[in-house]
């Protein structure tokens, strides 16, 4: 039964370092995208801005309280 207390640690140890790793990524693709958008947005503003129009407008629309 210690045998199967140790296997079982030990693969909960590895579960939780993969999904650090895995979190990790999840946060360098998340800054990957934000740094994209933003340089998209420095380069043609009027895009961004009528996409964010065109967004809000939406969740407006389908959100609204009534």
């Amino acid at each position: 039964m210690a045998a199967n207390a140790r296997t079982t640690k030990k693969t909960n140890n590895r579960s939780k370092a993969e999904e650090l790793d895995i979190q990790e990524e999840a946060t360098e693709v998340a800054a990957d995208v934000i740094d994209y958008l933003r340089e998209y947005a420095r380069e043609k503003p009027e895009v961004a801005a009528l996409w964010c129009l065109g967004i809000g407008f939406v969740l407006g629309w389908k959100l609204k309280p009534w």
